[in-house]
């Protein structure tokens, strides 16, 4: 991201574009959108609106608490009650399970257990997943038969949404998305369903129905995020771009921040940022090229900034600078 002072500078100049119509990044016009969708995230970016959402509670030491801070021991119980006493998220993300799968997966499965014992669906306007998860997989490309087969496992706790990290080739996407759709839609997703019924609130007839990838199924309610954080990656942007069935591609900011650093004689690492600045605006390019959502994690003093760019999906950290960065995104946007 560019320093404040650079980033209030671009906000003045880009102030005047529009902040509801910030994307280019819609698959479908708004007067094709489907007025009712189970997966809120879907319906917002096919009306051009911004998503936005935040990493769910954990125990992990907070963001820039002293090492000596004493680590949270909260039950996915208060966990999941934690997140859904905050309702103004789009989504509830989890990137646990990026490294580490066979640990991780245990963790996130009682959480997501537990979020379903909660009130996480909604009748109003329409029947709706008022929490929807959003999971990291972790990278595709070194062995895709086991990404596939732990995506299947993401899929059946309910999960609306998986996120491809470090992707770098187009191939990669590809696999992603074959693992997200069942055989009877040329997928290979496992047959199972799991918990996801339930937690989507349908039968078992009506989640295989419903439970396809968005835009390649127009009726699909599943989402994957694709993201570019490596060279590599940026080298072939427009090639992974073009793959139909993105739902949101993103530049992996905080990856690509030490892509475009160097230590110091000091010891201190040193970002060239405009290097940095000019990868994370290469993704937003293609995004615009091949009309696809694009996202990126934010701040309260940055996201009106990137939503006059263009970027229309956010990530934020749990806690108050992600609540207040919600707050500031849905005034300037006009959601309310």
């Amino acid at each position: 991201m560019p320093s404040m002072s650079m980033a209030h500078a671009m906000s003045n100049c880009l102030r005047a574009a529009s902040v509801v119509g910030l994307a280019f990044a819609a698959t479908t016009t708004l007067a094709d959108a489907p007025t009712q969708r189970l997966n809120p995230m879907i319906g917002l970016i096919e009306q051009g609106k911004p998503v936005m959402g935040l990493y769910a509670p954990n125990n992990r030491r907070p963001y820039g608490a002293p090492a000596d801070a004493p680590i949270p021991n909260k039950t996915p119980a208060q966990l999941a009650k934690e997140t859904v006493a905050y309702k103004l998220s789009d989504f509830v993300f989890d990137g646990s399970m990026e490294y580490k799968y066979e640990e991780t997966l245990p963790v996130f499965t009682a959480f997501a257990k537990a979020l379903s014992a909660e009130n996480h669906l909604s009748k109003k306007p329409y029947p709706h997943i008022a929490y929807p998860m959003v999971v990291k997989i972790h990278e595709i490309a070194p062995d895709p038969e086991l990404a596939a087969k732990h995506i299947g496992e993401q899929l059946d706790l309910g999960v609306s949404g998986i996120m491809f990290v470090d992707v770098q080739s187009p191939e990669e996407v590809k696999r992603g998305i074959a693992a997200m759709r069942y055989p009877a839609q040329g997928g290979t997703r496992a047959n199972s369903v799991g918990s996801a019924p339930k937690y989507w609130g349908l039968s078992e007839k009506a989640y295989r129905a419903k439970a396809d990838l968005w835009p390649l199924n127009p009726k699909g309610e599943l989402i994957n995020w694709v993201v570019v954080e490596s060279k590599e990656g940026l080298k072939n942007v427009r090639e992974i771009a073009a793959v139909e069935g993105i739902g949101v591609l993103w530049p992996g900011a905080g990856t690509l921040r030490q892509v475009f650093s160097t230590v110091g004689e000091d010891g201190k690492r040193v970002v060239d940022e405009q290097a940095w600045e000019a990868a994370i605006q290469s993704v937003l390019s293609a995004c615009k090229e091949f009309k696809v959502a694009c996202g990126i994690p934010t701040t309260p003093d940055q996201i009106e900034m990137r939503m006059s760019q263009g970027f229309s999906v956010f990530v934020m950290n749990w806690g108050d600078a992600g609540f207040k960065t919600i707050e500031v995104g849905r005034k300037a946007s006009n959601r309310s």
